[in-house]
């Protein structure tokens, strides 16, 4: 599973010489360890360049569908994050709740 995280050649690196999309990757794995079955995400893609979101994101679709892990994400990134959500809970002006169609088919203040 490892390999998904392109971390293995970070090892030897401390912590706080890696980029912002090393740190969250390296993150994921750490939670990942303690965990099979689910996983909480307050903001994955927070201060991360468009690339390195991207690549979080598909991580994180590879999580979900390959190796089962139900993921519950929090973000304001809601475009992007939607593309990837099976299901929707959104807080805005309106609350909703359902699958992304039901939600891509209704008007919020997105």
């Amino acid at each position: 599973m490892m390999e998904k995280f392109e971390i293995s050649n970070l090892s030897g690196r401390c912590y706080r010489e890696l980029s912002g999309g090393q740190q969250q990757r390296v993150l994921l794995a750490r939670a990942l360890c303690a965990t099979e079955k689910i996983l909480l995400l307050d903001e994955p893609v927070a201060a991360l360049d468009p690339k390195a979101s991207k690549e979080m994101y598909k991580i994180i679709e590879k999580l979900n569908k390959e190796d089962n892990i139900s993921i519950i994400m929090i973000s304001h990134d809601i475009e992007d994050s939607v593309k990837y959500a099976s299901h929707v809970l959104y807080t805005g002006n309106k609350v909703f709740y359902g699958t992304k169609k039901e939600y891509e088919d209704r008007q919020y203040d997105r």
